[in-house]
């Protein structure tokens, strides 16, 4: 059980930092994640509609929770009634409201259960809801549709390797395939209807933009998508029915849809989640390093394999204003998104989204550190006016993303190595 004496001493290393921590808080938050489940670990909030795992909800703020709703009705599949039903929840940073001051992209996470006679007709009825859904939605006023990933690569091919996710355009989907070659040039046609059969990872992305905000975001909507069989039983399409474990739905009346589909959830589910996790985590201390998107990771596996303390450590950076440099570099994306050619995207959404950045780099460093990252933002944002392709864009955009996560990796890893224990399983996933 964790007690003051050890909050104090998380404190202490913080105040050491330069970290602000609320002790009361702290305690608080643990004292909640700590406590026993009545048997029920999923929580309505009926003031916002909202519910979840009990242990996401203790994150969720519901401030920005309209801003996500608007969002939702762009990138949420739907179906006739009685043959698709859904379940729309924001997820990673997004549904992390409370603790993260800076969240990435927005992040939207999809149950979309089918009824049909069987799985073919299935995969069938997704392809085309999928379809329709970003025919509906290439562009807008405050939306520009960037590309869909449905099924995998048979083989390998000049577009990605075996077994890779296959990435599709909105001119692709239209005319339901896309061509590509072999590795020695021979061509193939890869057809929308028959790699849904097989769907792996399914996942629309576009870049939205919120006029009243100024702000500019890359939305993404993973779908597990299940089908229900004339016998009742319910199975993913993908094979693996995801757990819900980082998730908060934004409409109770979806209740019904996410509990009958959640009772096929794995017993297993939470272990099999946290070993996941874990992965992604060695992902970027080694071969991706990025101790930003480790840490994100990290603090989701301390809470939920019971280390308290390591996990209310890890809560605290994200509230620090050096974590603005997260946001930068997952924003120096969104923008070249927005300024593709023939994005419907105002340049002036564009411009300000920029100068905004700009202006937050600027309250929240110092120094030389201050002066490199304003200066490569500076000559991306006149790059990107230009809504042009070719290698000078490129170069600018990943020179200014290198330097970001330069200085992220450092800020990460300088503060998550002050704590023994985290240093020790930093240390115990990179010799592995």
């Amino acid at each position: 059980m964790t007690d003051t004496t050890d909050i104090q001493r998380i404190a202490e290393s913080a105040r050491r930092l330069g970290m602000e921590m609320d002790e009361a808080d702290a305690l608080a938050w643990i004292a909640a994640i700590s406590a026993v489940s009545d048997g029920d670990d999923v929580i309505i909030d009926s003031t916002s509609g909202t519910f979840g795992h009990r242990l996401s909800m203790l994150d969720f703020s519901p401030k920005e929770l309209e801003r996500f709703r608007r969002i939702g009705q762009v990138v949420e599949v739907t179906g006739p009634e009685g043959v698709a039903e859904s379940a729309l929840a924001i997820s990673g940073s997004a549904a992390q409201s409370k603790i993260q001051s800076f969240p990435g992209d927005c992040d939207f996470f999809q149950r979309l259960n089918i009824t049909a006679a069987t799985r073919e007709e299935a995969c069938q009825v997704m392809a085309d809801l999928m379809r329709d859904k970003v025919l509906s939605t290439t562009r807008g006023d405050t939306y520009q549709f960037l590309e869909a990933k449905l099924g995998s690569y048979p083989f390998d091919t000049a577009r990605g390797s075996k077994g890779s996710p296959i990435s599709w355009t909105v001119q692709e989907i239209e005319a339901r395939q896309q061509v590509t070659t072999t590795p020695t040039g021979e061509p193939v046609i890869l057809k929308w209807n028959d790699v849904a059969l097989d769907p792996g990872w399914c996942k629309l992305d576009w870049v939205v933009t919120d006029p009243a905000r100024r702000q500019l975001s890359n939305a993404s909507n993973v779908i597990d998508v299940t089908w229900q069989g004339p016998d009742g039983e319910i199975v993913s399409l993908d094979g693996y029915l995801d757990a819900y474990f980082q998730e908060v739905y934004l409409d109770s009346g979806a209740i019904p849809t996410f509990s009958k589909v959640a009772k096929f959830v794995s017993d297993d589910a939470l272990d099999e989640y946290v070993e996941a996790l874990e992965g992604e985590v060695r992902k970027y201390l080694t071969h991706h390093l990025n101790y930003g998107k480790a840490a994100k990771r990290m603090y989701n596996v301390f809470r939920l394999s019971g280390r308290h303390l390591d996990a209310a450590f890890v809560r605290e950076l994200f509230d620090e204003p050096s974590t603005i440099l997260y946001q930068v570099w997952s924003l120096i994306v969104t923008l070249e998104n927005a300024t593709e050619p023939g994005s419907s995207i105002p340049i002036s959404a564009v411009q300000a989204q920029a100068d905004a950045l700009i202006l937050e780099v600027v309250k929240a460093l110092d120094g030389t550190e201050e002066a490199e990252i304003v200066d490569a933002l500076i000559t991306l944002r006149q790059t990107l006016e230009v809504q042009s392709t070719g290698e000078a864009r490129t170069a600018e955009v990943e020179g200014a993303q290198a330097l970001v996560v330069n200085l992220i990796n450092t800020f990460y890893r300088d503060k998550l190595v002050s704590m023994p224990s985290i240093k020790e399983y930093i240390e115990r996933l990179q010799s592995e």
